[in-house]
């Protein structure tokens, strides 16, 4: 049984190529397909079987691309209700790729619909577990109470989730291999562990979803302290029902233009070095240059799904990867244009006298804009306000303008784009972005 785990770090997702004898599935696969292909290809095997453990919230699945271009049959539960064909995959269904056996075990609780796949050749187990069974965790069960074919209160997926974690995996053997949909940094969980597989016996030891406790005790570990809901989270599991376009002609229908100027709403994706030296006026900085960046997810929490907006790039040579990363969360439709600046009538943003902020706290008023499980934590400065980022479009109106505002994160990637907000919404005040210098005060 040959597995090949793809790994797309900004996401912290893991998507799957399992090969034997010539046949090749591929589980949760990311927007780009070609990687599958390529995988395919070197293997000299035949894609047959594309599968989904649910229809994902962070990301865009190229499920419906991979079936239209390689015929590949999609397999997922009957519970998701999907839009396009496909077969359907749940409790006891079982395919066969060359000599390895897939077979489908519901496991609810991350979403209704959630399937852990498990396959098995000789003493070989392998489980596919999607977004249920995490490396240290669980799925978070508060993402399906508005979006997808079946809706469900948190309450009672931290319900089902608890009958999984005590019924579903009782009967497969400790050396089976687990492998997840997300590592530490996804927000499909709180918990994460950093490695990218475990088996389901060192869960057992070690993951507190798998500890004798009550119903209740299971529940309200599970509920609480759950990170924030990105905009797009709702807004992707409805593409992934439907099945998305394919990439390519998606996003080569995103028009070009080199050293112009724009209005609306604005992305600068540059560095906040060169943000901060020259941008067009309401811009947003939502840095994307950068390979490890978690600009999907900021572009997903700041700018709301089908809100049109503009991308500003530094040089054309990057604008394919730039696109590629709007489409991972299917917003290359609401995308306007991609442009390069021209250099004039641009505003730049004010930089911060550290010393003098050191010094003299008092005269600035401090927005912290990290996570509300962050600041609940720990908080750099006592009179700072809490505003965590992807709700400070909406919070920003609400900040005193009486003094000059200095904006904060934990280490000056998300603070770059709350300033830059700041200064779009709060004319007249001098926003100054602590940025990596918080780490003097920490």
């Amino acid at each position: 049984m040959k597995i090949k785990q793809f790994e797309y770090k900004p996401l912290a997702h893991y998507s799957y190529a399992i090969v034997s004898n010539g046949e090749m599935a591929i589980i949760d696969p990311e927007r780009n397909p070609k990687e599958y292909y390529a995988f395919a290809e070197a293997n000299n095997a035949k894609i047959k079987a594309v599968i989904e453990t649910h229809p994902h919230a962070d990301f865009v699945s190229s499920h419906l691309q991979i079936h239209k271009e390689t015929g590949a049959t999609i397999y997922n539960s009957a519970k998701l209700g999907a839009d396009y064909k496909h077969t359907a995959f749940d409790d006891g269904d079982r395919l066969t790729i060359g000599a390895i056996s897939l077979t489908a075990i519901n496991t609810p609780g991350h979403s209704p619909d959630s399937i852990t796949i498990m396959a098995q050749a000789d003493d070989n187990i392998a489980l596919f577990t999607g977004d249920t069974l995490f490396i240290g965790d669980v799925g978070r069960p508060d993402l399906r109470e508005n979006v997808g074919n079946t809706k469900a209160k948190r309450e009672a997926l931290a319900e089902m989730m608890y009958h999984t974690m005590t019924t579903k995996f009782n009967e497969i053997p400790d050396h089976a291999v687990v492998y997840p949909a997300h590592g530490a940094g996804s927000l499909c969980g709180k918990n994460l562990s950093d490695a990218n597989s475990s088996t389901l016996g060192n869960e057992r030891l070690g993951n507190w979803a798998f500890k004798k406790q009550s119903k209740e005790e299971f529940m309200a570990t599970l509920l609480d302290g759950q990170p924030f809901i990105p905009s797009y989270f709702g807004f992707n599991v409805d593409i992934n029902k439907k099945g998305a376009d394919n990439l390519e002609p998606a996003i080569a229908s995103v028009p070009f233009k080199n050293k112009t100027a724009t209005d609306g709403i604005i992305v600068d994706v540059r560095n906040e070095a060169d943000f901060k030296k020259g941008h067009l006026k309401g811009s947003i900085n939502i840095q994307g240059l950068s390979k490890d960046a978690k600009f999907e997810t900021w572009l997903g929490a700041i700018i709301e799904p089908k809100e049109p907006f503009t991308l500003v790039i530094d040089h054309e040579k990057n604008k394919e990867e730039l696109l590629h990363r709007v489409s991972k969360i299917g917003y290359e439709k609401q995308l306007k244009a991609v442009i390069t600046l021209d250099n004039s009538n641009l505003e730049t943003t004010p930089i911060l006298d550290i010393d003098h902020f050191k010094n003299n706290k008092e005269l600035y008023t401090i927005v912290d804009i990290r996570n509300t499980s962050e600041i609940e934590n720990e908080h750099y400065f006592d009179q700072a306000l809490a505003h965590p980022l992807n709700n400070l479009r909406h919070t920003a109106d609400t900040i005193p303008t009486n003094k000059p505002i200095v904006v904060h994160c934990a280490g000056g990637y998300r603070s770059a784009a709350g300033s830059s907000i700041l200064q779009k919404k709060l004319n007249g005040v001098n926003i100054y972005d602590l940025s990596d210098a918080i780490n003097k005060f920490k």
